[in-house]
């Protein structure tokens, strides 16, 4: 475990295994803890970088501090104190914000890039439509929390229901408008995705309730030259109800961009 003063704040962070660097970024519904999957695996072949958003884990943001403004900058401060010029990122939700960020403010810096159950701002005006649909729909006007995995996983995997709220209860209290959305903001990653020239796929969980599978679909569309699959039978935390197939299908995106140790 480590600490790492960057941004003006204290960011908790671990890095495993050795090689190609890999950063994964937790979503809102969790922190490092949640990639207890991931980690081991990706560890045999890459240096595996997890860390605590400002506001998740163990991080704490700053008294009035930026919030999630600074998810992509905390990042590049992190990988610069790590000394890691080159990186891909695998980013689940909210952690999209992070990578897709760092990703634009930094070309160059990022090799591959894997957006699972995000859109990772990549939006046109169709995409706003279906997103509105959703939200004014009946699964959109569930909560997070209810749709954070898929009522499978409930059924089936209680153990890991129970682990999933386990993880996220230690998360501290956040402002309710933390990850609100910037009023009247209608700009796109898209094109910016696009000139960077570099692998990307879009990831879903086939049962996603929070970002569906046809909204990341119309996502990946805005961005000609990425990639799009599915992870069958998961709900949104795919790489949590799902972890061997979304390992396997992770791995072989990487691999095919080329991350791997020679």
């Amino acid at each position: 475990m480590a600490w790492a003063a960057v941004n003006g704040i204290s960011l908790y962070y671990q890095a495993h295994g050795a090689g190609p660097a890999l950063v994964l970024a937790h979503g809102a519904g969790g922190n490092h803890q949640s990639w207890w999957q991931q980690t081991p695996f990706f560890s045999e072949r890459y240096r595996c970088v997890v860390f605590d958003h400002r506001a998740f884990g163990r991080t704490k943001d700053a008294r009035d501090g930026p919030g999630r403004r600074a998810f992509a900058d905390d990042l590049r401060e992190l990988l610069d104190l790590l000394g890691i010029e080159r990186t891909a990122i695998v980013a689940q939700s909210m952690g999209g914000r992070s990578a897709v960020g760092f990703a634009l403010r930094n070309p160059g810096r990022v090799s591959a890039l894997v957006l699972s159950g995000t859109t990772g701002g990549a939006v046109n005006d169709e995409v706003r439509a279906a997103q509105e649909a959703h939200r004014s729909g009946p699964l959109g006007r569930r909560s997070l929390a209810r749709r954070a995995y898929s009522p499978r996983l409930r059924r089936e995997r209680p153990d890991l229901a129970y682990l999933y709220r386990l993880i996220n209860s230690h998360n501290p209290p956040r402002p309710k408008d933390f990850l609100a959305p910037i009023p009247g903001y209608r700009g796109s990653s898209s094109e910016r995705l696009e000139a960077l020239g570099i692998p990307i796929l879009f990831l879903v969980g086939q049962d996603d309730a929070i970002t569906p599978a046809h909204i990341v679909k119309l996502a990946h569309e805005t961005v000609p030259s990425s990639q799009y699959d599915v992870i069958e039978g998961a709900g949104h935390s795919s790489y949590f109800e799902r972890a061997d197939a979304f390992n396997a299908r992770v791995q072989r995106f990487l691999e095919d961009a080329g991350w791997r140790t020679e």
